[in-house]
């Protein structure tokens, strides 16, 4: 439970929507920085408005923002419109709150708290979750005071603002972190294999196309003995659930798993795109992927994703393009038939992973507090 405010306590404004890549690691944050003890608000669009009652009695705020990439001219106009009555909304509220620290998670969602909170001289930072910088981010990274960044490479950061690169990691929910030390499941040439196929906050069609006929091309022997969880759109449910019954799996389909770092945990292999936070969670728990990088996502930035872990051996990489049935099921089979190579790419998985992103990230925006860092040290505040 978030504490209640006071006026000595310093305050935290986060700045976050859009996808789950942005929203978690938000949440990661607020959850530590409220057990140090800091006072807390949000400030989002739409999207991710519930995030607020995920933390209980966070106070929350809705801003105007818009996407201004990929658009035709005349919806790019309407977009900047929104994120100028965005700025002068946060304009507003920054007045009201007089935060200490604003930070923001990148997106398009977070550039009129930003921006104004630039105006107004507030102390500011961005945390990337990427392994390349997005495009909001790079339009504030040499106006904010430091960066965050999740990979210790980093694509498009422009060299005026290095010196301010702070490397910290990707912070994640207290759920998967909790399931750091979980083993690897035992895999021999017998046991039951545990798939676990999921497509991101979006998911993704690609997946519901393709799967079951790479399954249905597996040898007969193999495909008994595989139990999967997959995760689809609500329009693919019906013609997904309908192949599976064909083949006779074991199979749990549904648009939303509410427990899904649980199912990762218990995975031999996941499938799935390389967001950010699929990453993260990969990485903390050490699972190894199939990793198929959503095309168009802005500047292919997922493709920087899944090829850093693919260079390190903890996944593998196929373009969304040479997805289909054949290749994966080649790669399926391949794989089930070598229990150790997955081993090893669970444990590269695990070592890619950064332990105790979300303490480092805390303490760089507690350091970005005015005048409150020895009153921390002292324990005067929490």
């Amino acid at each position: 439970m978030i504490r209640p405010t006071h006026n000595s306590i310093p305050l935290v404004v986060l700045s976050a929507g859009g996808t789950g890549g942005h929203v978690y690691p938000a949440e990661a944050l607020a959850m530590e920085l409220n057990n140090r003890g800091c006072r807390l608000a949000l400030v989002t669009d739409r999207r991710g408005s519930n995030l607020g009652g995920r933390l209980g009695e966070l106070d929350t705020y809705r801003v105007r923002s818009g996407g201004i990439s990929g658009k035709g001219l005349f919806a790019r106009i309407l977009n900047i419109g929104e994120i100028a009555i965005g700025v002068l909304q946060s304009c507003c509220l920054l007045g009201r709150l007089n935060p200490s620290v604003v930070i923001g998670f990148g997106g398009y969602a977070s550039l009129p708290m930003m921006l104004a909170a630039n105006f107004s001289s507030t102390a500011t930072a961005i945390h990337e979750q990427n392994a390349l910088l997005g495009r909001a981010n790079r339009l504030l990274s040499r106006k904010v005071r430091k960066i965050a960044t999740s990979y210790k490479q980093m694509q498009h950061m422009p060299k005026s603002a290095r010196a301010n690169v702070v490397y910290t990691g990707m912070p994640v929910r207290n759920s998967v972190e909790a399931l750091r030390e979980t083993p690897y499941p035992e895999l021999n040439e017998r046991n039951i294999i545990e798939l676990l196929v999921f497509g991101g906050s979006q998911g993704a069609s690609i997946f519901s196309r393709v799967v079951p006929d790479a399954i249905k091309q597996l040898d007969q022997n193999l495909r008994g003995r595989l139990n999967l969880v997959q995760q689809c759109r609500v329009e693919d449910y019906g013609h997904l659930k309908s192949a599976y019954n064909q083949l006779g799996l074991q199979v749990e389909v549904a648009a939303f798993f509410e427990d899904l770092p649980q199912r990762m945990a218990k995975s031999h292999l996941v499938i799935c795109r390389a967001g950010a936070s699929a990453i993260a969670e990969l990485t903390t728990i050490g699972r190894p992927a199939i990793l198929v990088p959503y095309p168009h996502a802005v500047d292919n930035h997922q493709s920087g994703n899944a090829h850093t872990l693919n260079e390190v051996g903890g996944g593998w990489l196929i373009p969304d393009e040479a997805f289909t049935p054949e290749n994966l099921s080649y790669r399926l089979e391949t794989l089930f038939e070598m229990p150790k190579t997955l081993k090893n790419a669970a444990r590269a998985a695990k070592q890619a992973g950064e332990t105790n992103a979300t303490a480092r990230l805390a303490e760089l925006v507690i350091d970005l507090i005015p005048n409150h860092r020895d009153q921390w040290d002292a324990g005067g505040v929490a």
